[in-house]
């Protein structure tokens, strides 16, 4: 009976499940354990990247900052530039003044040289003229040339009035012939004419009559030859226009040249007879040429001044 019983409280006794719930909790606190190192070995790795990355941004920061310098330094130096720029654009805008100026100043000394040359190429002409006019005053009162063909008077090459000295003076003579007579009074007409133009007048010094001889006899008597023949044939213009004396008297000079100004080279009759003449020459005065000059000079000269003086308040 008693083995019954207790065979019975053995059949009915309460299990233990503590073993079983130790071993969930072992278990969960292993997992979380690994969790927790998972957390931690990635944590690691997170940090280890954020250093990495802190460590490029700062990188990048730096060049930023470099690269921010040397901009700023392209500035200042491209801002350099366009400062050099503006004040050569300033130095060209004023030497491009300059040379508008200098290229005035050429136009005007141009044109004005042109005025210049061309009064002074008037008063050039000027002797020819005159002497044109005598030559065609004689030629249309006694003609151009004589019965045998010569003509009376030509004018050379140095723009003087040549008259043949057979149709004025015999051989070795210096007493004027009839013919040369007629030929010399209207020689004094033209000259009165002419010198009644006042504007003409003013330019002309003096009216030299020249004597020449040929090569024939010595120079010391060719030289008196010459010389009278000069005299003779002013002192005859002066006698048959007393008006010409009157008024006019000291334009008129003489000079004999002798054997030394010859036209004609050589020792044939024909180049000796060219060589024996009278030439009639018009001298201008260097004073009116010098005038012209310096009203020249003294207006380039003011006008050079006032663009100076623009060029210095600009």
């Amino acid at each position: 009976m008693k083995i019954r019983r207790r065979n019975f409280k053995r059949d009915h006794e309460t299990p233990n499940f503590w073993p079983s719930f130790t071993d969930v909790m072992s278990t969960i606190a292993l997992v979380l354990f690994f969790l927790m190192l998972l957390a931690y070995i990635q944590n690691m790795v997170t940090g280890n990247k954020l250093l990495h990355n802190i460590a490029k941004l700062e990188e990048k920061e730096l060049e930023l900052k470099n690269v921010e310098y040397e901009l700023a330094i392209q500035k200042a130096e491209l801002e350099k530039v366009r400062t050099e720029a503006e004040r050569i654009g300033n130095d060209l805008a004023i030497s491009q003044k300059e040379i508008d100026k200098q290229r005035e100043i050429i136009a005007n000394s141009n044109r004005e040289l042109s005025e210049l040359r061309t009064k002074l190429e008037a008063i050039a002409v000027l002797r020819l003229d005159v002497l044109e006019k005598v030559k065609h005053s004689i030629e249309s009162e006694l003609g151009s040339t004589t019965a045998r063909g010569e003509e009376l008077v030509t004018i050379g090459d140095n723009a003087n009035i040549i008259i043949n000295e057979s149709l004025v003076f015999e051989t070795n003579s210096y007493e004027i012939k009839p013919a040369g007579k007629e030929l010399l009074g209207q020689f004094a007409i033209a000259f009165e004419k002419i010198l009644d133009d006042k504007n003409t007048r003013n330019y002309i010094d003096s009216i030299n009559i020249e004597g020449h001889t040929d090569d024939v006899g010595t120079s010391s008597y060719n030289r008196e030859l010459s010389a009278k023949r000069s005299a003779e044939v002013v002192n005859y213009l002066m006698s048959s226009n007393p008006q010409l004396e009157k008024k006019y008297a000291g334009f008129f000079a003489t000079v004999g040249f002798s054997k030394f100004r010859p036209i004609a080279l050589g020792f044939s009759e024909a180049a000796r007879q060219k060589n024996r003449r009278i030439e009639i020459k018009i001298a201008i005065k260097d004073s009116s040429i010098q005038d012209i000059i310096e009203d020249y000079l003294d207006e380039t000269n003011e006008k050079l001044n006032l663009i100076h003086g623009d060029l210095y308040e600009e």
